[in-house]
């Protein structure tokens, strides 16, 4: 039974996934398709849970029958995301980084089967990248590299990395868009709005459609290879010869096609796996400096922080890559974090309520539980007031269990966010993830009284 279910799902009769862009070349473009493929995934597991009962029937150990599920379950869900690219590999890279709020039992297959997925190679095959190399370089493409690798190295949401040598012998990174990408990221945006309702339903007290079109404008310009380029171009100036960080130079940019000096440093997943506990507390530190400092010094907000973007470089610094997520960042906000902060740092929550509400985190004249509310806020006055603040996946596992409750109680469902903040959030859930994964013992307080030291004298720090 099992072997049935999961091949219609997409698996071979071992349970292994047979990549559909394995077979064509490049990702699932079409809308059926791509809900397809996705489908295929509760399909498959369903079959292996029906399968299950038949194994602990025969006296198969259940524990060990459990984590069997767990794992090719795993295997195949971050084996589609990968396939499919687009708005659904962002979502792959979230689940990536959430699995830390699961129990470590459940978390494991999730985060082997999230290794391979950063360290694979994409589907695209050489004669398909070639292809577009020429459609953006033009036909004689192959004169501007001295050598140039038909083996992607690494993986993008929407395209994929390829390892090649300038004509002037520059060793360089070309990223390649997957063809079709436009047309499947646009149709997950589509999928997305639709789904607007059922957040509403979840969070009444939000405003969510404001919030989903803000993450749609910000994912759609994620597409424009230009626009990253003058982003990487901007956080490249700001950090030549920064004694902590490294953002190598663009070459060029053409079309979907974009060319930056190679970064030769080793991948922060390889070293997560290694474990090596001193050396990623020092690159969380980095990795949080990188984020705080981004602001105040490059004016932009860096949006796609997860490990597949961060590398140790030989000399010991952090490499950062992957700069499409990028956004311009609001100074109206260091209002905000000063208000709400000192109202935190004070502990008063009269002061918060007023701040919430001046700022627009409740709709007007909405309920709003401020006792609930000033406890969930203890953690963050404890990290700010603190030398150093431990964060670890126990930590995040308790905030993940409060933000997810379900209950009508959840004092999540009556707050709201202003749209304009997205990218800002976005920032931090995806930098308080990775740190978290890293262990990191953050030196919050400094770091945000070197970068912000007018907002957190108004804070009271």
């Amino acid at each position: 039974m099992d072997s049935e279910v999961t091949m219609a799902a997409g698996e071979s009769d071992e349970g292994r996934v047979v990549p559909f862009a394995r077979r064509t070349g490049h990702p699932p473009t079409g809308r059926v398709a791509r809900s397809a493929r996705l489908a295929a995934v509760p399909v498959a597991y369903a079959g292996r849970r029906i399968a299950g009962f038949g194994k602990r029937a025969a006296g198969r150990d259940p524990a060990q029958v459990d984590r069997d599920i767990r794992t090719r379950t795993a295997e195949h869900l971050f084996q589609v995301l990968g396939e499919l690219k687009g708005c659904v590999a962002k979502l792959g890279q979230l689940l990536g980084l959430l699995e830390l709020g699961l129990a470590p039992d459940l978390a494991e297959p999730y985060r082997k089967a999230l290794a391979r997925l950063h360290d694979s190679a994409p589907a695209m095959l050489p004669g398909a990248v070639h292809a577009e190399l020429a459609t953006h370089l033009g036909p004689h493409w192959r004169e501007l590299f001295v050598e140039f690798d038909d083996r992607a190295c690494a993986a993008a949401s929407v395209g994929q990395v390829h390892r090649a040598r300038w004509h002037d012998g520059t060793q360089v990174a070309v990223k390649v868009m997957y063809p079709g990408a436009r047309r499947a990221v646009l149709a997950d945006l589509q999928a997305l709005r639709r789904a607007i309702p059922l957040f509403t339903a979840l969070l009444p007290g939000a405003d969510t459609r404001p919030v989903v079109e803000a993450l749609c404008s910000e994912i759609r310009d994620e597409l424009d290879y230009a626009r990253e380029a003058d982003n990487q171009r901007a956080f490249a100036a700001t950090f030549a010869d920064d004694p902590d960080v490294v953002v190598s130079r663009v070459i060029a940019q053409r079309g979907d096609v974009l060319v930056t000096e190679w970064l030769d440093g080793i991948p922060l997943p390889r070293l997560i796996i290694r474990g090596d506990a001193d050396e990623l507390d020092r690159l969380g530190v980095l990795i949080l400096r990188f984020l705080l400092s981004a602001p105040a010094r490059a004016a932009l907000v860096y949006g796609d922080a997860h490990p597949g973007n961060f590398l140790r470089m030989p000399d010991g610094r952090l490499g950062v890559v992957d700069f499409g997520a990028c956004t311009p960042w609001p100074p109206a906000f260091l209002d905000v974090a000063g208000d709400v902060g000192a109202a935190v740092i004070a502990d008063s929550p009269a002061d918060l309520e007023a701040a919430i509400r001046r700022h627009g985190f409740v709709a007007p004249g909405g309920d709003l539980d401020i006792t609930t509310v000033a406890a969930r806020l203890q953690v963050v006055r404890e990290a700010l007031l603190a030398p150093t603040y431990p964060l670890s996946s126990a930590w995040l596992r308790e905030q993940v269990r409060l933000v997810t409750d379900l209950r009508l109680t959840n004092i999540l469902r009556q707050l709201t966010m202003p749209p304009a903040h997205t990218p800002i959030l976005r920032s931090f859930l995806g930098g308080i993830a990775v740190l978290c994964q890293l262990h990191t013992t953050v030196p919050l307080r400094t770091e945000c009284t070197r970068w912000y030291p007018e907002t957190a004298a108004a804070a009271g720090l």
